[in-house]
Formats: C-alpha cells, structure tokens, sequence
C-alpha cells in the first residue's frame, strides 16, 4: 500500500509531468469523460491527492470475499492504495471487487462508472435514468474527474467562474444533491429499495424539513485553499472530494444513535431504538450488499452469557422484500445470481430512513435476577459473506443496560 511519501512524491511528478498537457491555451477534452484524473492533477494536486489516495480521510477499503468463491478473500493489489476514493475505484481495473464480475458475468451493468459527459437533473424529476455509457472500448478508465465536471458542451463546471487554460463554467447546481441524483438514485422512488439515496435525501430529509444540508455538505466538506495551487487565483471555500461513507468510522459513527430500555419495571422485556438522526438518508443506503446488524446479549451477574439476539437491516435487491418465496422465480431472470443472494438470505429489517426512530422488542424470558444487556451495531460491507466473516464489518455503536428482573 502507499505511504504518505509516495502519495507526496506521486504528487510531485505528476505535477511535473504534464505540464504542457494541462496548461496548454485553450486547452480542451477529446477523451471526453475519459480523460485520466491524472490529467487534472497536474495543476488541481491537492484534490487529485484527495480522490486518488483518500488523503486527509479515514476511508479503508478492508477484504472481503465473493459467496460464489468460499473462502477466497479478495484485497486489494499491493500497487493499490486501500484509502483512495470510492470514485476513483470504480470501474478501473484491477478493482478486484465488481459486481459485474462476481454475479453478472462481465456484463457492463453499470454506467454510473463510465458515464457520457451530462447534464446535471433538475433536483425534482420523478424518475432518474442512468446517464449515457461511454463506448465499450473507453470504460477502462472509470470514474474521472471529467466524468462530474465535463459539461455535454465540452466546458468545465464549477461553483466559481474563473479564466484558465480551458474553458470553465459556473453552475450553482454542482453545489446541491442534484449533481449525484443520476447515479445514487435509480428510477423511481421506492421506499426500502438498494440504490435510492437521492430519493432518500430528497423525500425523507429535504422535503419534510429535517435539513438543508445537501451530500456535498457531508460527503465533501469545504477547506479554504486554491482551486489550484500555481494559479494567481485567490484561496477560497474549495469541497474536498474524498465522498466518506460506508468506509469511513468517523461516517458510519455518526449516522445511527441508539438506545435501550425496559418498557416495564421487574419484567423481561426489553426496547431497542436505533435513531437516525446523523444521515440525510436511510441507514445503510446504496447497495443491497450493505447491512448493519444489531446484536444483543444478555449475561446474568456472574458474567454468563443466558440470550442473545440479532436483527439485520439491508436494502431490497428489488422493489419488494428479499423473500425465499421467490427463489424460483428468479432462476428465470437476467440478473439471477444477484437476485436470488438476496431472496436467500430471506425476510429482514428494512432500512432505517432517515429521521426515524425504529423501536425493536424482544422479551428472552429471563429468570428472576440481575442482568446487564449489551447491544452492538455493526456495518457489514457486504452482507453475502458467511457471517462468520469479519473482516469486511465495523462495529459503529454500542450501549449497556443494567437491569432486574422480578417474580
């Protein structure tokens, strides 16, 4: 993996590499949304610095395993950095952990990870489509920087206007949730369904009035610097494009609050509220493969372990609960492998939206005495594993309870 120096040095050469490719007059884009981040690092370092090695953030990508291979883990190659971006991973190879490959057969199902050059939505479409696929041949690069900030007019997008070596463009909208609406939410609005953040956002925390917060304002919070470091331009309110989450400790910690009680003074029967009232969407979001588990157990006053229980919260695979009922019914499918890991693992939790508070009973029908409850939340990457596996899980919360129970 990278150290800190190699970050430093890569910096440094790639800043000297190219000058003549970025800060060429008139300089403009024929690769399109192809066009290697590296190309505008030379002159935006710290931002490239930011997206490609995850610097300044607590992102780790940690191992994990394909169900169909038990026991093979998958980790990252050495010549990759673990702490780079989710941005700059995707699609480029060797990304050793693609849906595509594990359960689609190579298929090119996702173009959020090669998209045309688009324009940004307007924030209140009913239905969100998936932005146009670059040509088979030009999906090696994967995400760039152009993929977000190269208009369909070949111009560059910002939040500020300013001259320099290419053409640039100030939209106000590249500063809200819009700007991600395309490839966080797929579709229409289902509420429970894997990949509907910006609904999320847009119909559980923006509309009722839990926030003005847009994703930039978590997801990529402002430092003052220049937008490029040799520019004559003055420092400003510059994003950091980092996009913590599912692989951030500091994001996953500050997401779900949780709780416990017992309803009934001398009784058994114990309450378990999960709040959401660090996102501005639901808990765990995106990809059905995420899951937080809430695990609970009881041990008497010598420290005996006497019950225990435990919940799983995950996005459907579809527009319905995941369901064994319909294990047959999607041997017929196109996507049948990803289908019918979901409906395997059966009936669970739907996701937490946010704003909810989601109260959870459970009486282990306890002898009379003194106990002590414990309950962890745990964020699993990818549920599919054997739950045994934890490599891949952080453990993001944790509360106690000391209680009696009575004849």
């Amino acid at each position: 993996m990278r150290t800190g120096m190699d970050v430093l040095l890569c910096g440094i050469l790639i800043s000297c590499a190219l000058p003549g490719v970025v800060l060429a007059e008139g300089m403009t884009f024929p690769e399109g949304t192809a066009t290697p981040a590296e190309t505008c690092g030379g002159c935006h370092e710290a931002i490239y610095r930011e997206f490609a090695f995850g610097f300044g953030s607590d992102i780790h990508f940690k191992p994990t395993t394909i169900p169909t291979k038990p026991g093979e883990k998958i980790v990252m190659p050495a010549k990759v950095s673990e702490t780079a971006t989710a941005h700059a991973f995707a699609g480029v190879e060797p990304y050793p952990i693609h849906a595509r490959e594990a359960e689609e057969e190579g298929k090119s199902c996702n173009v959020c990870h090669f998209p045309e050059p688009f324009a940004i939505p307007d924030m209140n479409t009913i239905e969100m489509v998936k932005p146009k696929a670059r040509p088979k041949g030009q999906e090696a690069g994967g995400l760039t920087c152009a993929s977000c900030h190269l208009t369909p007019e070949g111009k560059i997008r910002g939040p500020y206007s300013v001259n320099g070596p290419h053409e640039t463009v100030a939209d106000p909208a590249i500063q809200t949730s819009a700007m991600c609406a395309y490839c966080h939410s797929m579709g229409k609005r289902v509420a429970g369904k894997q990949t509907q953040t910006f609904l999320e956002w847009r119909e559980d925390f923006n509309k009722p009035g839990l926030g003005k917060q847009h994703c930039q304002d978590c997801h990529m919070p402002r430092t003052i610097r220049k937008i490029a470091e040799n520019s004559d331009k003055p420092e400003r309110a510059v994003a950091r494009h980092l996009w913590t989450g599912g692989r951030s400790q500091q994001r996953l910690a500050s997401a779900l609050s949780l709780a416990i009680t017992q309803p009934e003074e001398g009784k058994s029967g114990l309450g378990f509220h999960l709040i959401n009232i660090g996102a501005g969407h639901s808990v765990p979001t995106g990809s059905n493969r995420r899951a937080i588990y809430l695990v609970a157990e009881v041990k008497d006053k010598k420290g005996k372990k006497v019950a225990a229980k435990e919940w799983m919260f995950a996005p459907w695979y579809g527009p319905r609960p995941d369901d064994k009922a319909f294990l047959e019914e999607d041997k017929k499918r196109p996507d049948a492998k990803a289908a019918m890991q979901a409906d395997a693992q059966g009936p669970h939790e739907p996701i937490i939206c946010a704003g909810e508070e989601r109260t959870l009973a459970w009486s282990p029908g306890l002898k009379p005495g003194e106990y002590t409850v414990k309950t962890r939340l745990i964020y699993d990457l990818n549920r599919y594993n054997a739950r045994s596996f934890t490599e891949d899980q952080t453990e993001i919360n944790s509360t106690t309870l000391n209680f009696k129970v009575k004849k």
